[in-house]
């Protein structure tokens, strides 16, 4: 949870199984390994972001070594996010 809301992992949205889901925010949250800055992968990405944006969700992309790296910047803008879209 991040300020009191609720977040589901895996979670089936349109055709697609998202990482992170906080329905509450309107939020996905992607993390993505290695493969993802492969061309083909940036491709499905950029169209996968694109359905959900359409869809009313606003969707985070972080690679796992932001997540491991810097997990505390990766948390505050998830916190800003959040923020930002309870007001």
């Amino acid at each position: 949870q991040i300020q009191g809301l609720q977040f589901y992992r895996q979670k089936p949205l349109l055709s697609y199984i998202v990482d992170f889901y906080c329905p509450a925010a309107h939020l996905v949250i992607e993390l993505d390994g290695s493969q993802h800055f492969e061309a083909t992968h940036l491709v499905k990405d950029q169209k996968r972001d694109i359905d959900l944006a359409n869809a009313g969700l606003q969707v985070l992309r972080f690679d796992n070594r932001q997540v491991l790296l810097e997990m505390r910047a990766v948390l505050e803008v998830i916190n800003e996010v959040v923020g930002k879209s309870r007001v």
